[in-house]
């Protein structure tokens, strides 16, 4: 489960503060459902948690992060969402947690309706939800069983496609297994997702640098200078 829109040049758009969904003329699998589409900019709320649940979305580009506040204001991103992922599905008449943009986003919306009355809706739902939940048992693990290094540590390496997990054959080229990453979460929204404090993000990354594994060229722009050293800390192996 890739975590974040990654710019393997090292270069990336910048976001576009805003709010307001505007229309696009993207397709996927909703299309054929009734769906229709729209783009929202950056930190934008597709809807907030406690709203009536009435539509179905699936993310065609950018990320989203859906999370829950607690009572006592504090923020748990439950999942970070990616392009074929669907979100806004509710167990009850309002959704269940908020989702806001990370970059500019294009979606596409169906009215639950017609999850109701089509079959072929439904199977295409079941296959992507399944997909999800194998990301979703990998962050149960995280937040339970990892050290705040290794939650760091997994965190970057979702991002590096190709790398990592199972069945990871290493880099190409073993002089040369740099990365260059470009963040979309801030280090209180990433704090937020891996379930730590702010600070101790901060300190873990100090670490990172310190060791010589990464080395930050800005506050959203960190490179790898050896994936395989990083991706030894996730605990994965």
């Amino acid at each position: 489960m890739a975590y974040l829109e990654v710019d393997t040049r090292g270069q990336g758009a910048a976001g576009v503060h805003g709010g307001a969904p505007v229309p696009t003329s993207a397709t996927a699998s909703f299309s054929h459902f009734g769906g229709k589409s729209a783009r929202y900019e950056t930190h934008a709320v597709i809807y907030y948690e406690g709203d009536p649940a009435k539509r179905l979305y699936e993310l065609l580009s950018g990320s989203v992060m859906l999370y829950k506040l607690l009572p006592d204001g504090r923020r748990q991103v439950v999942e970070v969402l990616q392009p074929g992922d669907i979100f806004g599905l509710a167990n009850g008449d309002e959704n269940d947690c908020t989702a806001e943009t990370l970059t500019d986003a294009s979606v596409q919306e169906v009215d639950l309706r017609h999850v109701e009355q089509s079959i072929d809706l439904q199977r295409t739902l079941a296959k992507c939800l399944s997909n999800q939940m194998r990301g979703l048992h990998e962050h149960a693990v995280l937040l339970g069983r990892k050290s705040a290094l290794e939650r760091v540590a997994s965190f970057l390496m979702h991002l590096v496609p190709d790398r990592g997990g199972m069945g990871c054959t290493g880099p190409v080229d073993p002089d040369n297994d740099s990365f260059d990453l470009r963040l979309h979460m801030t280090r209180q929204e990433i704090a937020d997702y891996l379930g730590l404090t702010i600070e101790t993000v901060s300190r873990v990354i100090s670490d990172l640098k310190r060791r010589n594994v990464i080395r930050v060229d800005k506050a959203d722009r960190i490179h790898l200078n050896r994936v395989c050293s990083l991706c030894r800390m996730t605990g994965m192996h």
